[in-house]
């Protein structure tokens, strides 16, 4: 077997998402160019309600910083497509509210959940959330304090 066989890659759980390859990702988002709202995952139609031209969005990408509004200990695995470790370990998610006026969920790396603050400036990252079948790392978003 070659040494090219082996090597592992790093994939998106999803593509399109995030900037990737890159090293200062970012999440992909889009905004309306009628009302302003931004929306995440981007979407290719305005998702306000009250829009009056719909179909007028175009793709942003959000800060990469924002503030964490809330967060909450995950107890037990998430149903599939989350691949939990064995034995599954509890992990933070919290919600972070970005200058783009909108939030995101995202799990909170990098620090004790004793130690996580409302208020406190994460950064989002690109970190690895399971390995496939393959060995590959399988990526995702996350956040990290700052």
């Amino acid at each position: 077997m070659s040494s090219q066989n082996l090597e592992k890659k790093r994939i998106p759980a999803v593509e399109g998402v995030f900037t990737w390859p890159s090293s200062e990702p970012r999440l992909i988002a889009s905004r309306c160019k009628e009302c302003g709202t931004v929306s995440f995952p981007k979407s290719s139609v305005c998702r306000n309600s009250k829009c009056k031209k719909k179909a007028g969005v175009e793709e942003t990408l959000l800060t990469r910083r924002g503030k964490l509004l809330s967060y909450t200990l995950i107890c037990y695995p998430p149903p599939p497509p989350f691949v939990a470790p064995q034995p599954f370990v509890p992990f933070p998610i919290g919600e972070v509210a970005f200058p783009e006026g909108i939030a995101v969920m995202g799990q909170l790396v990098g620090r004790k959940y004793e130690d996580l603050k409302i208020g406190m400036e994460v950064e989002m990252i690109v970190d690895k959330l399971f390995e496939d079948d393959q060995g590959n790392e399988v990526v995702g978003w996350k956040f990290r304090p700052i």
